[in-house]
């Protein structure tokens, strides 16, 4: 029998917290013996994994690259982000828990669900790990993949992006074919209590991602996508980590955890609202009155501690200002239960009316335009689609811009890393003639100038990356340091504003 590798590391305390099944165990679920692995150990473990680095820090670094944040009066943490900026060290812990600790982990539920027959535990096992991979090629573009878990391998290749999306719609593809509706999945967090059936309709929602996002870089994807589309499999609902959190230290939701929450003694801001997201949601004429504010706004961002919704600049933290402290910014809105969002019901219909648009079949195209900004506002809670439809009308010779400033204000509230993803694929939001340092010159608090932005832009930071320059958004980050520092076959960076495969 093949020699199975755990590593079951599970962050935050979470995993004891949500679910009476994964609590009935007796065995320690972070060093079980291998005779008793099974896959209901080992999937929450890797569920809470993925969920503690996708739903925090890609969370505030897609926040920052997409324009919907910015860095607060007099904090650092951040700070480089908000130029555009990642260096080699920054993303190594969370590379490190998605390939040991995710895809690791993932990996040994499929071995075991496979030697079982656990064919609803081997698709959430697989559409995990085709989520997780996707993840990671987005972020550096290139990521080891064939060789990543060969134990003999300790230097493992680097994979073209390209080649790892193909091996993931492949391996979905098999999985699909092996699990039924009615098959039991191992204990998790994301269906607790189901069969295959809802894990059926988020793999296809996965796949619909993959294929959108290559679309424009590999031939004769767009039929494999109708096929998709014609069968109408997609997940009803958002697809997110929630119910599952408390409100003790170690059991938040992980982004609140790390940026909101007091538990550990700390009281420091450091994510706000960005000026282009502010901006655009909330628009005002020439005499500073509101004609437009979106529903969802309340919804996203608080009000700042005058009942105002105001948003900083890139690139810098305000830090010598005499009036632009703290409570001068609005912040997005947290709570300790906030959900982890894989997918949404609007970014599925968004994928959909892009794929229409491309068939040049406007009719369908809009209509699915209009569900994905009625999916959501229903997300959000909030009535008000119509006049965000008329305020944001489709328009097919300019598909691609209606859809881009669409999905990235839809995502701003809810995964805005994907929004910093589809803003590089798409090239929309596009940049605008502004740039942050006519918004303000860092000397003088006069020179704040948010008037000056253009709804539905991005602009270039102040301090922005210097291998950057003027109105480029990053397009990839560095090899981490935790893999590539001791591989002697990790390629060469080909440099910020090169992009990954699907972005070319």
């Amino acid at each position: 029998m093949k020699k199975i590798a755990i590593i079951s590391t599970v962050i935050l305390g979470l995993a004891t917290t949500a679910c009476d099944s994964y609590l009935d165990i007796n065995q320690d679920p972070n060093s079980p013996s291998e005779s008793n692995m099974t896959t209901s150990i080992m999937l929450p473990a890797a569920e809470m994994n993925l969920a503690g680095s996708y739903g925090d820090f890609m969370r505030i670094t897609g926040g920052y690259y997409a324009q919907h944040y910015a860095q607060t009066f007099g904090t650092s943490n951040y700070l480089d982000f908000s130029q555009f900026k990642m260096s080699a060290t920054r993303s190594s812990g969370t590379y490190t828990q998605l390939m040991s600790r995710t895809l690791k982990n993932l990996e040994t539920i499929r071995t075991l669900a496979q030697q079982n027959n656990e064919w609803g535990s081997y698709l959430a096992a697989t559409t995990l790990r085709a989520f997780t991979y996707q993840a990671l090629v987005d972020c550096y573009g290139e990521v080891p993949f064939t060789e990543a878990f060969n134990v003999s391998i300790s230097s493992p290749k680097y994979d073209d992006g390209k080649d790892i999306y193909a091996a993931l719609i492949t391996e979905l593809d098999e999985a699909l074919e092996k699990a039924q509706a009615a098959d039991q999945v191992a204990t998790n967090f994301l269906f607790p209590g189901e069969t295959a059936a809802n894990w059926i309709k988020f793999a296809n929602a996965v796949k619909l991602k993959l294929m959108m996002r290559e679309i424009d870089a590999v031939p004769d994807v767009a039929a494999e996508v109708g096929k998709l589309v014609a069968d109408d499999n997609f997940p009803e609902e958002d697809v997110a980590y929630q119910d599952c959190w408390g409100n003790e230290a170690g059991a938040m939701s992980p982004y609140y955890a790390e940026e909101f929450s007091t538990a550990w003694g700390n009281t420091q801001i450091n994510v706000v609202a960005n000026v282009a997201i502010i901006g655009t949601m909330l628009q005002k004429d020439a005499n500073g009155d509101v004609v437009y504010e979106d529903p969802r706004l309340p919804a996203f961002f608080e009000k700042n501690g005058a009942g105002e919704y105001t948003g900083c600049i890139s690139g810098t933290n305000f830090s010598t200002s005499n009036s632009y402290k703290s409570t001068y910014w609005c912040r997005p809105v947290a709570s300790y239960d906030m959900p982890v969002y894989l997918i949404t019901r609007s970014e599925v219909e968004f994928f959909i009316a892009e794929y229409y648009a491309r068939q040049n079949n406007s009719a369908e195209a809009q209509a699915h335009y209009n569900a994905a900004i009625e999916a959501s506002c229903a997300s959000a809670g909030v009535s008000g689609a119509d006049k965000v439809i008329a305020k944001f009308p489709y328009t097919q010779s300019k598909y691609k811009e209606c859809i881009g400033i669409s999905k990235w204000i839809a995502l701003s509230g809810v995964n805005n890393f994907e929004a910093w993803c589809e803003a590089r694929r798409l090239d929309y939001p596009a940049f605008g003639s502004v740039t942050g340092p006519q918004m303000y010159n860092l000397k003088d608090d006069a020179s704040y100038k948010p008037e000056l932005y253009v709804p539905g832009t991005l602009y270039t930071p102040i301090l922005v990356e210097d291998k950057l320059g003027q109105n480029h958004i990053l397009e990839r980050w560095p090899y981490a340091d935790s893999s590539a520092s001791r591989n002697g076959n990790s390629p060469e960076f080909p440099g910020y504003t090169t992009p990954v495969f699907w972005g070319k």
